[in-house]
């Protein structure tokens, strides 16, 4: 196990840092709080995990990843959708599934490596 990421005083990173799998009780991720039905409620980062992630075709190093950390304690339970926000939603997601081109709602999110619809896509490649 390597201890070069453990760093619960804060000295060397600047927050207490914690290898992965190793952090205190009470402390959770965006996403552990999200399980519970908990957000941050706008608390300050309270600790962070490092860890080295893949390295990149072609390079030597590895890139150091992080996870911030928050108090559990200091969670507030999730907003509840209001119809306001369904109909936002809605529509934000109805944008994403109309092609630009063809201004067809094609049931599914438009691929953004294509910018349209895959047959808009393939009708404009047969004419280049």
């Amino acid at each position: 196990m390597t201890t070069k990421f453990y760093d619960p005083t804060g000295e060397t990173y600047g927050l207490p840092t914690y290898p992965r799998r190793l952090a205190p009780e009470g402390l959770a991720t965006r996403r552990q709080l999200r399980e519970l039905g908990l957000r941050p409620a706008g608390q300050p980062v309270a600790a962070q995990i490092l860890w080295h992630g893949r390295r990149t075709p072609g390079t030597r190093t590895r890139p150091v990843r992080a996870a911030y950390l928050y108090l559990i304690a200091l969670a507030a339970p999730v907003r509840a959708m209001t119809p306001g926000r369904w109909r936002a939603h809605d529509a934000m997601m109805r944008a994403r599934r109309t092609c630009p081109a063809c201004r067809v709602d094609r049931g599914y999110v438009i691929p953004t490596s294509l910018g349209t619809c895959p047959d808009c896509a393939d009708t404009a490649a047969l004419a280049a």
